[in-house]
């Protein structure tokens, strides 16, 4: 089976194709500081590199899309991207959790540890997680919560997890304070990779893809914007 895949829910954009468990094509880039994210400018040329890299479309079983969460802006581009895939060439598309690819990375990179809590970065002060076991199975759906919040919940964990992301980077103190354990700053497993995406869609059921639905556990900011100006003016 050969599967393309990428993810799009932080400013890192990740494409990767893989064959069988290797990696044939792999690309990763982040916006430099200050930058928006490349996701709507090069993320179709790198799929179709990544397809050529397969042999061409024909050769590729499956696309695999990350869904989240993370970015709305960001999501929207690669579940689109993947959808018009779908339609223009008949291919499944297989929906992965952006915190379930992190998780996956946290253990490629650390070999196979205990619980698992990827974090990413939410801004607004907010981190979103997930809490995975020693097999891999979720023991926490994805959440939203802010880094107290977090670390309140990890406090009562036994045994307590290794933690990876750009959230837990940023809110190091609180998780560390509370128990986990924080890959070291530069650590790959802190960063989602679409070869970890490919591999978690190797083993789906590609028979009945239905809708993509991301994962966006609040609304996107526009909205919230918005509601914040509505409730300011009703208090006039």
């Amino acid at each position: 089976m050969t599967i393309v895949g990428f993810d799009t829910a932080t400013a890192r954009l990740t494409v990767a194709a893989v064959r069988a468990g290797e990696v044939i094509y792999e690309h990763s880039s982040e916006a430099a500081a200050g930058e928006r994210p490349a996701h709507a400018r090069e993320l179709l040329g790198h799929i179709e590199r990544a397809a050529d890299a397969a042999g061409g479309w024909n050769q590729v079983s499956a696309i695999a899309v990350g869904v989240g969460p993370g970015s709305y802006t960001g999501l929207r581009i690669g579940i689109a991207s993947a959808q018009g895939l779908r339609q223009a060439l008949g291919i499944p598309v297989v929906p992965v959790g952006s915190l379930e690819a992190l998780a996956a990375g946290i253990r490629r990179s650390t070999g196979p540890p205990g619980p698992v809590l990827p974090v990413i970065d939410a801004r607004r002060k907010q981190a979103f997680a997930a809490l995975y076991d020693t097999a891999g199975a979720t023991v926490w759906e994805p959440l939203v919560a802010a880094p107290d919040q977090l670390a309140h919940r990890v406090a009562g964990l036994d045994p307590p997890p290794l933690s990876g992301g750009d959230g837990s980077l940023r809110f190091r103190g609180q998780l560390e304070a509370a128990g986990a354990s924080v890959l070291a700053d530069g650590d790959e497993g802190h960063l989602i990779s679409a070869r970890d995406v490919c591999s978690l869609a190797a083993g789906s059921d590609l028979s009945a893809p239905g809708e993509i639905e991301p994962i966006y556990l609040r609304p996107p900011d526009a909205e919230m914007w918005r509601e914040q100006q509505r409730r300011e003016s009703d208090r006039k």
